[in-house]
């Protein structure tokens, strides 16, 4: 089967692996970069997960808060460069974008884009590139709930956290623990049964392509399996992480002692998950596949 070169380039952007890997999974997955992602971690090839995560397009996050019904929005919106990210024209747009999905009660992003479609019109012709509205979400605190925000970089990250009862200090300490370590999941129990046997399926292979490992018994083995699955979602569970302005605890332990706890959070990185056009990618293909 044929593969095609933009599947290796974002196969390879994903995994940090090399060419000639990436084009090798891709073959034995059919052209299915989710299952080769996991086939080169399954053969010890693949990198950091977090490579995945990494920034390949330029914008802004905002978030706006309603200080009279608590509401807050998050939006993302996208430029083609990094410079039109800091121009005014740019940013205004964007601050009333998230303003007005909190205020028409937008439910997707076609309802966004046609309420914001003249204010995008007139930034295009003043800044001269593409622009998209990209996502948005709304946070509606209920009861004794409070959302906290916090942005960082200058609007690359921004993140909303609501808490079950309000505490500033907790709230914004949560909120840039969220930005800088980019949980996935509140609590363990969160995941999904299904990414869970993944990940377990996935560990499995990776300690039979392990020499060191090929010794162990199959109870051993087990208990290795368990705890590498256990070791990789903790990493992306909230409660489990080391809580930024207090190492010594874990967030669960933190918000123990303060008789808190986190209801839901929402995480955006400009660009996460968008590729950039690389140029002369097929070129480099090309010359190690020869």
């Amino acid at each position: 089967m044929a593969v095609n070169v933009e599947l290796i380039k974002i196969l390879r952007d994903r995994t940090g692996a090399g060419i000639m890997d990436c084009k090798n999974a891709l073959a034995a997955c059919e052209n299915d970069v989710d299952k080769a992602c996991d086939w080169l971690r399954e053969k010890g090839i693949a990198k950091q997960a977090k490579k995945a995560d990494r920034i390949a397009a330029e914008g802004l996050v905002v978030i706006h808060t309603c200080e009279k019904c608590g509401k807050a929005s998050i939006v993302e919106v996208n430029c083609e460069t990094d410079f039109v990210s800091h121009a005014d024209p740019f940013k205004e747009l964007v601050e009333n974008c998230a303003k007005v999905v909190l205020k028409n009660g937008c439910k997707t992003v076609e309802e966004a884009v046609s309420a914001t479609q003249t204010d995008f019109t007139n930034a295009t012709v003043k800044l001269g590139e593409k622009l998209s509205f990209r996502r948005f979400d709304v946070v509606e605190p209920t009861g004794d709930e409070k959302v906290y925000s916090y942005i960082h970089m200058g609007g690359k990250i921004g993140v909303l956290v609501l808490l079950a009862k309000e505490d500033a200090e907790l709230g914004k300490g949560l909120a840039m623990h969220i930005a800088a370590n980019n949980p996935k999941f509140v609590h363990f129990d969160d995941i999904p049964a299904a990414q869970i046997e993944n990940e377990k399926n996935i560990q499995i292979e990776a300690c039979k392509n392990d020499p060191k490992l090929a010794n162990k018994p199959e109870v051993a083995l087990k208990k290795i399996v368990e705890g590498k699955v256990n070791k990789f979602f903790s990493e992306s569970v909230l409660d489990e992480q080391s809580y930024l302005l207090d190492p010594e605890k874990t967030v669960a332990q933190a918000l123990k002692e303060k008789g808190n706890s986190v209801v839901k959070f929402i995480r955006y990185q400009v660009g996460e998950g968008i590729e950039k056009r690389v140029d002369n990618f097929a070129e480099e293909v090309a010359k190690q596949a020869q």
